[in-house]
């Protein structure tokens, strides 16, 4: 595995947190601090969103506070993720269940290389067209940027996301 893939590559990264750390800083301070360290090489933060507070997905009760940022670096996808998996454990994440709270979460969401897939690491992430918590905040950010898979902007699939499905009332009973 190489540190650095040839030239500057640009990743959308999506943060979450909905567990206080112990220092006394709450979910809405950890995003930004994690924003934070996310403009230190060897990467270079060129954008990020505004924090958004969500319902959680799976048996936590805790409320998110999520946002997007747009990084460039060298790295390559696995060396980044080892790097954005460096930085969730120095701000007190713990990786014993899943869909548990959690301090921090960075997540890659989009490479501009495209598409990346291994055992460990698939880019696009695979669940982000289907969450809001990703869409709207990189909405902001990034609108423009396609998805190497079905093409479509991120504001396209945000406002995809967020239009009212037809309900289904099954077959008429006459």
């Amino acid at each position: 595995m190489t540190d650095a893939i040839p030239g500057l590559s640009i990743y959308a990264i999506g943060i979450g947190s909905n567990q206080p750390l112990a220092r006394g800083l709450g979910p809405s301070a950890l995003v930004d601090a994690a924003i934070e360290a996310l403009d230190n090489p060897p990467l270079s933060l060129l954008a990020r969103s505004g924090i958004m507070q969500t319902a959680p997905l799976g048996p936590s009760r805790r409320r998110y506070a999520n946002a997007a940022a747009l990084i460039e670096t060298a790295m390559s996808p696995p060396c980044l993720l080892a790097h954005l998996q460096e930085i969730e454990n120095r701000f007190g994440r713990r990786r014993y269940r899943r869909w548990s709270a959690r301090t921090l979460d960075l997540d890659i969401i989009l490479w501009s290389g495209g598409i990346w897939s291994n055992a460990g690491l698939s880019i696009p992430h695979i669940a982000f067209r289907q969450r809001n918590f990703v869409l709207a905040p990189l909405s902001a950010i990034a609108p423009d940027w396609r998805d190497p898979v079905q093409r479509l902007t991120i504001k396209h699939l945000a406002i995809r996301l967020r239009r009212r499905k037809p309900v289904d009332h099954g077959a008429n009973p006459l």
